[in-house]
């Protein structure tokens, strides 16, 4: 029978990972595409997780998705996998990893803002229009060529496709409560990512990232990040994720969201060498604001359902 001791300490153990692991895997993306093409390795990343969870889930006994929730799961794998995490992934070779953690922690301020002009779940009250500017303001700090905060702007070209894959990620959040998916979180997700993966694979090809590719050529260090994504970052944070979620109120899981972003950022910093300078943290400071803000703004109706299961915690 488990103790009260025992289930403490399983829910801390729970929240670190969460908290170090999924905060982690941007340094890990970054250290991965410097060697490896950016869709191709985002594509490996999620299928073979997304193999490993469907998997696991159908010895269990799940059921497999039915038709109509293979075209759900498609189209969001579309838009999450290949919009999101592609463009993520693609805007790492040009972005810190910590800015680039601290940008696609604008996601809760485009959700807002779809739930105010689509779902109309939100009543655009001031509270939240001051974070949502404040949350702007954020992103325009990271991207602005003021010479008077520190070191020089982030690469546009890796800015628009970060602001574009939280976009992405908003509007999937939106459709997700229109479209069909698997009762299990695990089984939605797992499929999610495998279909994202081949998804991803596929626009590798088309954008021609195989021509030259030669796997033995890779340093070890590349793969490394591919294996930690996989295992830690993908299944073994997962499931303490959705541990947490049936044990904890979703206020506190939750909390990632403002934490990963600082772990992302420090690591950066310590570990990659990345610079933490007045724009990273005047900018880091205020889209947490604005996060904190809106995700503690209740809502008029339920809250959206997750999406992507891991997809909806971490890149």
């Amino acid at each position: 029978m488990e103790t009260t001791h025992t289930r403490r300490w399983e829910t801390v153990l729970a929240f670190v990972i969460i908290y170090l692991v999924w905060g982690s895997t941007f340094l890990a993306i970054r250290v991965g595409v410097r060697d490896l093409p950016p869709f191709l390795f985002a594509g490996m990343r999620f299928f073979l997780a997304g193999l490993f969870l469907f998997g696991w889930m159908r010895t269990k006994g799940t059921a497999s998705p039915t038709r109509r929730e293979w075209a759900g799961i498609t189209l969001l794998a579309g838009m999450i996998f290949v919009l999101d995490y592609g463009l993520l992934f693609w805007a790492e070779r040009r972005v810190p990893s910590g800015i680039a953690a601290v940008m696609m922690a604008t996601i809760p301020v485009f959700t807002a803002l779809a739930e105010i002009l689509i779902l109309r779940t939100q009543r655009l009250t001031l509270r939240l229009a001051a974070a949502l500017v404040v949350g702007i303001g954020g992103v325009a700090v990271l991207v602005s060529r003021s010479a008077g905060l520190g070191e020089g702007a982030i690469d546009t070209s890796g800015a628009i496709a970060l602001v574009v894959a939280a976009m992405s990620w908003s509007l999937a959040s939106v459709l997700s409560r229109k479209l069909p998916l698997p009762q299990s979180k695990v089984m939605s997700s797992g499929t999610q990512m495998l279909a994202g993966g081949i998804l991803l694979t596929l626009a590798s090809a088309m954008l021609g990232e195989f021509k030259g590719f030669h796997p033995a050529g890779v340093p070890s260090g590349a793969w490394f990040a591919l294996g930690y994504l996989i295992v830690f970052g993908s299944i073994i944070a997962f499931t303490a994720y959705v541990w947490l979620i049936h044990h904890e109120s979703p206020t506190k899981v939750g909390t990632y969201a403002y934490v990963n972003p600082v772990v992302a950022v420090l690591l950066g910093h310590f570990v990659g060498g990345e610079g933490l300078e007045v724009r990273t943290v005047l900018g880091t400071v205020l889209v947490l604001v604005s996060v904190i803000v809106i995700t503690t703004t209740p809502k008029k109706n339920a809250e959206l359902k997750p999406v992507g299961g891991e997809a909806a915690a971490e890149p």
